[in-house]
């Protein structure tokens, strides 16, 4: 976006006179003024990063042309700030073909390599000196972009190179992207660019923050967040992810009139993203440097390596391109990589620390965890103390020993392990890592069941067990005692207000008027989510409960085959390998929750108190409209929680399978649907719904969403 001083004085004089008055109708004469000063706030906002109004100023002056534009329909343009709204869900993606392949590029890992590349490219054009540029390599999901006539065509992802899908309607919800761009200037009717759809550091972490508030899955890294957003069917929830597209390559023009003073801005790289980064793209330009020396390629590359922790994007390497576009063209490609351009990358992030010592914690079904504590180590900006070790068999696999040097590594940036020890460095006093033969905190005998690779403590009164079994009890999915979160469950097991799942409905409310964060009205939330726990249906509680190997499908499947919790105490593994999904190992594991007096016990002290352990026998599932019926949800639904509408489903007589099969009858399809929805495509005889389809069936049926 190239706008002079005195222009952008203009337009943003041009702004406030629009907030001082302070009108609710727009003159057909201001539109224009009105579009130009919302994509230049644009601009500065989210490609500048530097806001000139406050938020609710922006939003009284776009509100302003959005409601002008509701009464004028036929005076919507393509390039209106309001066209980055999006009308609805799409269904699918179609799969469409870049003009110019989107190739790999050619790695490098270090000085050597990168001066044998530049040996080889002044070998093939026979000259002497190469001029080159120098930016980073963003690690986020290749987009491919087109304009027509200055106007945005066509977004589509990198798919396999040669086609991906079209997501121009996500596209128009990254607002670093212009909806037009003045190339006719250039006499530039068509052009491809690539680039890269990134979310910067503090977008990332907000996000996270927010969805874990919400008691989402947080995401492991900015780079599949940036992937899978561009895929999602919901473009409202595309806006916002805060996705950012840096533009780094022209792939294609149709300009090829030399006439025209040589194209200069298209004669080389360096300028193309300069004449991008004036049209209003957010580019590499100002991250890059123009050089004909290889010595100073290889010192910003270091340099860059060194500063990527304080960056506010993720970048994984450099790349280095020969400037010159015909020497590019002349340089080539093979079916892999261009020639004329080269990665290199940076190091794995990796240190080296002692191990000093193994604690083994108990899980909640006694699976006993090895976790090694090191020496910290700062590595990628985070400081590393503890990893999971996950088995004994880990350990003996790495030949670890308390004493060791090992080489530590986040994958992914995200998640430490151990690499390896490293003997070359052992003096002699290092040690065994001995795993316990007893619970390291009931001191029990552990037990390692044929086949499997973890040892595990069988004592269902282990502290450790009883503390992860209460959260268990308590969670979303189980129970949903919503004012019982982990940290209540925690607090109250340490200062001996709960002992057991039994103590949470027998609860000395006196006890916790005196804690922090506990007033009157958190006593009465928790009261309230204690009580509606009760009248739970009965595969929540068996869920609950944590019978090993025992999930939320064999719970549903459970709950339909008795009347009361308590006839399992005589079902032996032969019958309960009768119901669907229940092999020898889950009725071997059911049948020994169920001998166990201790357990009995529970469950009678539960009705007692009010639990429901009863089956709720529906009509509606033995004579409902699903009757006979599969289904299987996919993607994450926006009018319907998945478990809600799971419930429905069973219900109305239907039932949930796990996977894409030939025994599915319909399959519902969320946003970001993935690998599921591309399979059930493929067979005929899946119906593919989606989720406003799927509601208008229940509304037919008479259900009310």
């Amino acid at each position: 976006m190239n706008i002079s001083n005195q222009s952008a004085n203009q337009l943003i004089a041009s702004a406030q006179l629009f907030l001082t008055k302070n009108t609710e109708t727009l003159e057909i004469e201001s539109l224009d003024k009105l579009k130009s000063i919302l994509n230049y706030l644009d601009w500065q906002y989210y490609v500048k990063d530097n806001p000139i109004l406050a938020d609710q100023e922006y939003d009284y002056l776009f509100r302003l042309l959005k409601d002008f534009e509701i009464k004028h329909p036929t005076l919507v343009t393509g390039d209106s700030p309001t066209q980055r709204i999006a009308k609805g869900l799409s269904a699918s993606f179609e799969t469409v073909a870049h003009l110019v392949p989107m190739l790999s590029l050619e790695n490098s890992y270090n000085a050597e390599d990168l001066k044998e590349w530049d040996k080889k490219c002044k070998e093939i054009l026979g000259v002497d000196s190469l001029e080159y540029t120098v930016e980073p390599k963003y690690d986020g999901a290749g987009i491919s972009l087109i304009f027509e006539n200055n106007n945005l065509k066509r977004a589509a992802t990198r798919g396999d190179g040669v086609q991906g899908d079209d997501i121009t309607i996500n596209g128009k919800q990254i607002k670093s992207i212009p909806l037009s761009a003045s190339f006719l200037n250039k006499n530039v009717q068509t052009i491809e660019l690539r680039g890269e759809v990134i979310i910067k550091k503090e977008v990332f972490a907000a996000i996270n923050q927010r969805r874990e508030a919400e008691g989402l899955s947080i995401f492991a890294n900015p780079r599949n967040a940036a992937s899978g957003s561009l895929r999602m069917l919901n473009p409202k929830e595309v806006a916002n992810r805060g996705l950012h597209a840096v533009l780094y390559h022209v792939s294609y023009h149709n300009n090829k009139d030399e006439t025209i003073a040589d194209n200069e801005v298209l004669a080389s790289h360096y300028q193309a993203l300069e004449w991008l980064d004036n049209l209003g793209f957010s580019t590499p330009h100002k991250d890059m440097i123009l050089t004909d020396s290889i010595d100073k390629v290889i010192d910003f590359c270091l340099d860059y390596e060194q500063k990527r922790d304080n960056l506010p994007f993720e970048i994984d390497g450099m790349v280095v391109k020969v400037n010159a576009i015909a020497l590019q063209d002349k340089l080539g490609q093979t079916s892999h990589h261009p020639r004329w351009a080269i990665a290199y990358k940076f190091k794995a992030r990796q240190a080296t620390s002692i191990l000093e010592k193994v604690e083994f914690q108990v899980g909640r079904t006694g699976n006993i965890g090895p976790v090694a504590k090191i020496t910290p180590v700062s590595i990628g900006g985070a400081t590393i103390g503890s990893i999971s070790l996950f088995n004994e068999d880990v350990i003996r696999e790495k030949d670890l020993m308390i004493g060791d040097t090992v080489l530590v590594e986040r994958a992914g940036d995200v998640i430490p392990y151990i690499v390896k020890s490293i003997p070359e460095l052992r003096n002699g006093t290092e040690q065994p890592i001995e795993f316990p033969i007893n619970c390291p905190v009931c001191n029990d005998a552990l037990v390692k069941p044929e086949g499997e690779a973890a040892w595990r403590c069988v004592n269902v009164n282990c502290n450790a067990q009883l503390v992860e079994r209460l959260i268990h009890f308590s969670s979303k999915n189980a129970m949903d005692i919503r004012s019982l979160g982990e940290a209540n469950v925690k607090r109250f097991f340490e200062l001996g207000i709960i002992n057991n799942i039994k103590d949470i409905y027998q609860l000395d409310f006196t006890k916790i008027e005196g804690l922090e964060n506990f007033g009157l009205k958190s006593i009465e939330n928790l009261k309230n989510a204690i009580e509606h726990s009760k009248e739970q249906a009965l595969h929540r509680l068996i869920f609950g409960l944590g019978i090993r190997f025992v999930g939320e499908t064999t719970a549903k499947t459970l709950a339909k085959a008795v009347n009361d919790l308590r006839e399992f105490e005589h079902w032996n593994i032969e019958k309960l390998c009768t119901l669907e999904d229940v092999g020898p190992k889950v009725a071997q594991s059911i049948v020994q929750f169920f001998k166990n007096k201790d357990n009995r016990l529970l469950l009678d002290g539960l009705a007692r108190l009010g639990v429901n352990l009863q089956a709720t026998k529906n009509k509606n599932s033995e004579e409902g409209v699903f009757l006979g019926k599969t289904f299987l949800f996919t993607g994450t639904l926006h009018q319907l929680k998945r478990k809600a509408a799971e419930e429905i489903v069973e219900q109305l007589g239907g039932k949930i399978l796990s996977g894409i099969s030939s025994n599915l009858d319909y399959l519902i399809v969320g946003e970001a649907a993935g690998s599921k929805l591309e399979k059930a495509k493929k067979m005929p005889s899946i119906r593919i719904l989606e989720e406003q389809e799927f509601i208008n069936i229940l509304t037919e049926t008479g259900i009310s969403i």
